[in-house]
């Protein structure tokens, strides 16, 4: 049992398929964790959304058991910092509190249709220009204006002030604090902030029909924000950082310095490096983004989105049943010598960088009577680290610059067949630190600078350590054949559902 003197930091996680409450004490240390499910609901084929309601209750529960369970008193908390999900539309009445549908995953793929309607109508440019986004139905700004035209007298309220929209560190920050603020690594996932102004803009939020009185106030990513209110934790403690969940994941694994790297294996795959206070646009499709914001200044990222990463895991287990539980997926992938020639592209809800195609379709390749389900288990694994490296290599022409390293976190960075694969993949090394939560680490940390509980980012550059480091060995020539084969594979799928 801690001392009553010590402190910790208080790190709200809500991903994609749970919510989770995370304390660290001041050498990062991970000193408790308490995670709950979070339902999904598939309406239709290609539609993804979530309860946000649920949501909330799901975070506050986790929240109240990690204090409990640890014996930790609400005073011990020096800071709580919010990451999330990014891209999930949350619209609610301002009034009530409740939200007024279902919130839109980030999966959910429903306002392709619209998308494509700006983009023949020549708007996709000015999108990417001000947002270093492509108009794709993956982030929220059309999401929102789906909800505004198919919730009965939606834009009438939200024209009088009357509803509130965010994504999910809007809504617990609302839930929480009562204030209604976004951060701009957020805001910079909506398709409605101009990354370079750092405002919200007037001109796409005509083109999507959107009333700018539906918006957060913006605030940084590391600063005093809020103050929760007392009743749900047991004391009114300031809410100190905000940061979408792969930015967050960023700054916890200490990419702190232009050129460094990250990728995160959770539900998708998302490859993000540093290129400090200037944004970068992208030659190659990929996305420029706000990392974080701090002290009056801005950090930049590119990244690379991949939408089916440890999601495609699970997809063996639940849809296919090839394995009873995730973990299982290791061995039987690693009881086969390779994958029979098998290739899985799982393109399950399109494909994201560097193709973003809305209407390709997973397949499976080069099945004989010969394959068995390890040669499947092994595909899958293997059609995670293609993805990402095919990310890697298109950041790597954006920066002009080879990356010398690429540091993992995520529930999949602990398979070891998958790392050493995908170092054999990039050609470079691939590094899981010890602590492995960079997310929640991630906006503990930032939660935790605004309020003194560290010092500087040189302190927490200190603090990251290594716990295993996988060398490429695969040959030039092999690595080759595997993505010639791969690309054809990709070729097949595309516009797939257009067919």
């Amino acid at each position: 049992m801690p001392a009553p003197s010590e402190q910790f930091v208080l790190a709200l996680d809500q991903g994609t398929t749970s919510a989770r409450a995370i304390l660290l004490d001041r050498q990062g240390n991970l000193h408790g964790l308490a995670q709950q499910e979070i339902t999904q609901h598939y309406p239709q084929p290609g539609w993804v959304e979530h309860d946000a309601d649920e949501i909330w209750q799901a975070q506050l529960a986790v929240a109240r058991t990690v204090l409990r369970d640890k014996g930790i008193l609400a005073t011990q908390i020096a800071a709580v910092g919010i990451t999330n999900q990014r891209e999930t539309t949350v619209l609610w009445d301002r009034a009530t509190g409740q939200p007024v549908h279902r919130a839109i995953v980030w999966q959910d793929r429903r306002t392709a249709g619209i998308c494509d309607d700006l983009t023949a109508a020549g708007h996709a440019d000015l999108f990417q220009q001000r947002t270093g986004l492509v108009l794709d139905a993956y982030f929220s700004g059309t999401k929102l204006k789906w909800l505004l035209d198919h919730i009965p007298g939606a834009r009438i309220r939200a024209e009088r002030g009357e509803l509130a929209f965010g994504t999910i560190d809007s809504w617990l920050a609302w839930k929480l604090t009562g204030e209604h603020v976004s951060d701009p690594s957020n805001a910079s996932r909506t398709l409605l902030f101009d990354i370079h102004r750092q405002c919200w803009d007037d001109e796409l939020l005509a083109l999507l029909d959107i009333p700018a009185a539906l918006l957060p106030r913006l605030v940084a990513s590391s600063g005093e924000i809020a103050t929760l209110n007392a009743e749900w934790l047991g004391a009114a403690i300031p809410l100190a950082g905000m940061a979408g969940d792969q930015q967050a994941a960023t700054f916890g694994q200490a990419c702190l310095d232009i050129g460094m790297a990250k990728n995160t294996y959770g539900t998708g795959c998302f490859l993000l490096m540093n290129t400090g206070q200037q944004p970068m646009a992208s030659r190659h499709r990929l996305l420029t983004t706000v990392g974080w914001q701090r002290n009056g200044k801005t950090t930049y990222l590119l990244e690379g989105s991949v939408f089916m990463g440890g999601a495609t895991v699970q997809w063996l287990r639940d849809g296919l049943g090839l394995i009873a539980s995730a973990g299982e997926v290791e061995t039987l992938a690693a009881s086969v010598p390779d994958n029979g020639g098998v290739y899985l592209v799982p393109a399950h809800t399109g494909l994201g960088a560097p193709y973003w195609d809305p209407t390709a379709r997973g397949a499976l390749f080069g099945l004989t009577r010969g394959t068995t389900r390890a040669h499947i288990a092994r595909a899958a694994l293997e059609a995670i680290a293609f993805q990402s490296a095919e990310v890697l290599q298109a950041m790597e022409n954006d920066a002009g610059q080879p990356i010398r390293e690429v540091r993992v976190d995520g529930g999949a960075a602990r398979n070891d067949l998958l790392m050493q694969f995908q170092a054999d993949l990039l050609g470079v090394p691939v590094v899981r630190p010890k602590v492995t939560e960079t997310t929640a680490l991630g906006a503990a940390y930032l939660a935790g600078l605004a309020v003194g509980f560290w010092q500087d980012e040189a302190e927490l550059s200190a603090l990251w350590q290594a716990e295993r480091r996988f060398e490429p060995s695969m040959a030039d020539d092999q690595r080759e054949a595997l993505f010639a084969d791969w690309r054809r594979a990709i070729q097949r799928t595309l516009g797939w559902a257009k067919s």
